[in-house]
């Protein structure tokens, strides 16, 4: 279990719907899953050529089904560069991210 995913959001106005629904979504499965360190969500604004910037959501592996329930996309670790924690307990960064940054 070392998938991450990623999900388009949409612009900054767009993204505050899905961004809730995370939100809304995440507590009673973070506590199902007995509240894993490694269990998170994260959030990027990216530009990537567009004129607008873009929300990206990054799910951990551990936050799979949140991923799946989302139609989140198979990725590749994000670098931890500008990533902002969506959903998730603080103590996730060193447990995702143990060198400050992604490989």
């Amino acid at each position: 279990m070392h998938t991450w995913f990623a999900k388009q959001l949409g612009d900054g106005v767009l993204a505050y719907a899905p961004k809730a629904q995370i939100q809304d979504l995440f507590p009673a499965l973070f506590a199902a899953a007995g509240r894993p360190a490694a269990m998170a969500v994260f959030t990027r604004h990216e530009l990537e050529g567009r004129l607008q910037c873009e929300v990206v959501a990054y799910f951990s592996p551990a936050a799979e089904v949140i991923a799946r329930q989302m139609d989140a996309q198979a990725c590749e670790k994000p670098f931890r560069a500008e990533l902002d924690l969506l959903a998730g307990e603080p103590g996730c960064w060193a447990v995702l991210f143990p060198e400050g940054q992604s490989p």
